[in-house]
């Protein structure tokens, strides 16, 4: 479908980036949408699949507030931007896109411990690793975008893909347990493994303390 040159507008990107000190992944969207400008937050069309994924992946409630939503990135350590700062754009095409000027993505990676990037969509992989990559010096992951526009991939899909983002939010996780696995089998290899011994290795997962 043709888009109406007459309709195109230089927008300078109303939202904020959503992080804390906590947050150890960040997900960039190319630009908001109409619906998210006019919200004045991340992923505002109602049809766009996003909140609904990630609920699913953390196994919590949807959130539906402004609010809520910022609470539950907050809770998953999810940081959320976009990689444009402005451009010239018809409505939320993507494929308009025009003249685009990026965000610094420096307050981001320099005030939180930022594991991984990743870039919901095609247009948000390729405009980062055209004008960010190189000034961040990180590699993004490429994930299937959320958008209603990408009718190829169902929610179900969409989990399979996206699940890859619990990695850099388990890293401590799985390193503690593998210091534990390896106090266990050290024991069993001297023959001293017991109930004592595993329970005493459970408990220093549980106060993060692998000796």
């Amino acid at each position: 479908m043709k888009l109406d040159e007459t309709k195109r507008q230089k927008i300078v990107h109303p939202i904020p980036p959503l992080y804390d000190k906590d947050s150890k992944i960040l997900i960039l969207g190319s630009f908001p949408s109409v619906k998210s400008r006019e919200e004045a937050f991340f992923y505002g069309h109602p049809q766009n699949r996003f909140w609904k994924l990630l609920a699913g992946i953390f196994s919590e409630n949807k959130p539906e507030t402004i609010e809520e939503k910022r609470e539950f990135l907050h809770k998953n350590h999810v940081a959320v931007w976009d990689v444009i700062h402005s451009c010239d754009i018809i409505g939320s095409s993507d494929s308009s896109i025009r003249n685009v000027v990026p965000n610094d993505l420096s307050e981001i990676l320099e005030n939180a411990d930022i594991k991984q990037i990743f870039c919901n969509g095609a247009k948000s992989y390729e405009y980062y690793r055209k004008y960010q990559e190189k000034e961040t010096g990180r590699k993004a992951v490429k994930l299937p975008s959320t958008s209603p526009a990408n009718a190829a991939f169902s929610i179900e899909k969409l989990t399979r893909a996206w699940k890859e983002i619990c990695v850099p939010l388990h890293q401590q996780e799985l390193a503690r347990f593998y210091w534990i696995g390896m106090i266990i089998m050290q024991e069993f290899y001297h023959g001293e493994v017991s109930q004592r011994h595993i329970m005493c290795g459970f408990q220093r997962l549980c106060c993060n303390r692998p000796e």
